[in-house]
């Protein structure tokens, strides 16, 4: 075995949400067509911000993740998050103090 052999694990995209190249995640976070769509075209930095965002998303909001509604409105907030034109925090929010 060749030390030089590339590691599969090194996946690089051109970040839709950062809009330069950068390491991509390891695999699809999920098996469906949005699934494949993040894995080509999101990078690890924006999926860290994501999962952060969603957060903040799931706790404002009081979202159950096992609601089925609660799950679509989830996936509509993420496709705007990478691919539309973002997906806004509630308006009460307010980012705590460092």
């Amino acid at each position: 075995m060749s030390s030089s052999a590339t590691n599969p694990s090194e996946h690089t995209v051109f970040c839709a949400k950062l809009q330069r190249d950068l390491p991509g995640l390891d695999e699809p976070p999920f098996d469906n067509e949005l699934g494949r769509k993040i894995y080509e075209h999101v990078s690890r930095e924006a999926w860290d911000s994501w999962t952060e965002h969603c957060k903040i998303l799931l706790n404002e909001y009081r979202l159950n993740p096992a609601n089925r509604e609660h799950q679509d409105f989830i996936v509509q907030q993420m496709e705007q998050f990478f691919f539309g034109q973002g997906s806004s925090l509630p308006s009460e929010f307010v980012p705590p103090k460092p």
